[in-house]
């Protein structure tokens, strides 16, 4: 049941019209404080494989005490019998990652109903600054992950809604306003394996997670900072009677069907997309040769080709969308392209690696080619996605929908862990056909069900 909004929080004149090189100056202010919740949390993802498979597990099993770890492992291993150290890395990666995306829905229904989204916001970067720090014990491993994926629950899908929220319905400038956003994101995302990489590989595992958790105290101080420019919050309050909502319509139940649809493809896309901060990082670490004029990169810094590829990518994209913009593919055709060039990307690898022996090295550029194309098809799918989550989404459900969509991204997170506990156990040639035939396949399904999916979500 939900509660009308006060009047205060209708009032137009709290929101500030002020904008910034064409948007509104909370574009930037959510903007800064994604790009620091991604450097934390992408800071960590690039040790946490290298972490457990090098220095964690080890220690784990033999006399350092790690609260829960036998436990979870010998759970793990009743399912899916006993696993090496790098399958065990790569299960609880994928456990860590999926739930990240798991814990957003039920975020989004306490921003809903209960919260509001900025409280949730503000909730959620405390929780995951505490995660961060707690990394700096191994005893403490297991609840530090806990910390984080409720933390990530809380902030992840109502950082999200907030930024359609800040545009009326039908404004044009919502689709590059998502797109600015993803660049916040992946502004930390490049600087975090430079940083949180360097330090855990060349100076302790601790140095990286800490500098993850500062992160995210200066991401929460920029969004308490930048609230006035946000306008309303539109927590449910119960101000006077609980009125009970109008029954959805069935434009919106075929919305949701349609957004349903297209979680589940994305699903997919994610479990071979996610494989850049699981077996990716394990094959940059043991089977790219990193050397530059003499001098070794952390392998690490193979996390951060991503999103600088992105930086080149999206003006670009934005270029050639703006000079063909009777032209341009819908929400749901970019999505199938996506999925289909996320798959060529490991036919790069496949080329790669023929011929060559399990104890040579490849040239970085190869995996840097392999990155610049799933880059290519991560822009066409991601931000479009979390787009049209916002656009079609019934007003009252926008925050659950949004949760929903980063659960189809736990799906996918998690069976990226399954399928990377297999990546000692195939040729690697094989290994990577098995992921470009996953992603070229989903981007084949949305291209076959693209008619139907266009007319549920009844976007362009």
């Amino acid at each position: 049941m939900l509660y009308p909004q006060s009047q205060k929080l209708n009032n137009a004149s709290n929101v500030n019209q002020k904008n910034l090189f064409g948007h509104p100056i909370g574009l930037f202010v959510l903007f800064f404080t994604e790009m620091w919740e991604r450097f934390s949390y992408y800071g960590m993802r690039a040790l946490l494989v290298l972490y457990m498979t090098q220095h964690l597990i080890q220690a784990a099993q033999t006399d350092t005490l790690v609260f829960g770890f036998a436990t979870l492992q010998t759970g793990l291993e009743s399912l899916f019998g006993p696993l090496s150290t790098q399958a065990l890395a790569s299960q609880i990666y994928g456990l860590y990652t999926g739930l990240v995306y798991f814990t957003p829905l039920f975020g989004g229904i306490l921003a809903d109903r209960v919260l509001g989204p900025r409280k949730s916001v503000i909730l959620g970067s405390v929780l995951m600054a505490i995660g961060h720090f707690l990394m700096a014990a191994e005893a403490f491993f297991l609840l530090a992950l806990l910390f984080l994926i409720l933390g990530n629950g809380c902030f992840k899908a109502n950082i999200s809604t907030q930024v359609g929220s800040l545009y009326p319905p039908g404004d044009p400038r919502r689709d590059n306003a998502f797109t600015i956003f993803y660049m916040g994101i992946n502004l930390g995302a490049f600087f975090s394996p430079l940083v949180c990489g360097t330090l855990g590989q060349r100076y302790g595992w601790h140095y990286g997670f800490g500098a993850a958790g500062i992160g995210m105290l200066l991401g929460v101080l920029v969004y308490l900072l930048g609230q006035k420019h946000l306008g309303a919050d539109h927590a449910v309050k119960c101000v006077a009677d609980v009125i009970k909502p109008a029954p959805l319509s069935l434009k919106e139940w075929q919305a949701i069907g349609g957004l349903i649809a297209l979680g589940v493809l994305n699903i997919l896309f994610w479990a071979v997309y996610e494989q850049q901060g699981n077996t990716l990082q394990l094959f940059a670490e043991h089977n790219t040769d990193w050397h530059i004029l003499g001098w070794e990169m952390p392998s690490t810094w193979f996390q951060s080709l991503n999103p600088a590829f992105i930086f080149l990518l999206v003006p670009l994209i934005n270029a050639v969308s703006a000079r063909h913009s009777g032209k341009q593919n819908s929400s749901i055709g970019k999505m199938a392209i996506g999925s289909a060039l996320l798959g060529a990307s490991f036919l790069v690898l496949i080329f790669a690696v023929n011929g060559v022996a399990a104890s040579e090295k490849i040239s970085f550029l190869w995996l840097a080619l392999c990155t610049l194309i799933y880059t290519l098809g991560e822009l066409y799918l991601s931000p479009v996605g979390l787009s049209l989550v916002s656009k079609v989404s019934p007003p009252r459900l926008v925050g659950m929908l949004m949760g929903m969509w980063f659960l189809s991204t736990f799906f996918g997170n998690y069976l990226s862990g399954y399928i990377g506990s297999f990546y000692e156990q195939m040729p690697k040639q094989d290994f990577f056909l098995l992921l470009a035939v996953m992603a070229a396949g989903t981007g084949l399904a949305i291209f076959m069900f693209k008619p139907l999916l266009k007319k549920a979500v009844g976007a362009d």
